[in-house]
């Protein structure tokens, strides 16, 4: 997934690494986005559940070339797309 998938999905996404994680446990979620450069601490806790719950995930070289994708101001570590 590249920048421009998700700056093409109007509604249905689901910026941070906490709204991220809470939507892929209730099921809500087809597709997750992590940033390289961000903190791994982080972004290692979505890269592992969405390995087991087989949610296809791809990464993106700049949080701050995401969250401008996403329509934000300011960088972001994850991004879910909703199904």
């Amino acid at each position: 997934m590249s920048y421009d998938k998700v700056a093409q999905v109007k509604t249905g996404l689901i910026i941070g690494t906490k709204q991220t994680l809470k939507a892929m446990k209730n099921g809500e979620v087809r597709e997750v986005v992590i940033a390289d450069d961000a903190d791994l601490q982080i972004t290692e806790k979505v890269s592992r559940l969405a390995k087991d719950l087989s949610i296809p995930c791809s990464r993106v070289d700049s949080k701050k070339r995401l969250g401008e994708a996403c329509g934000i101001d300011v960088g972001t570590a994850t991004v879910a797309i909703k199904q």
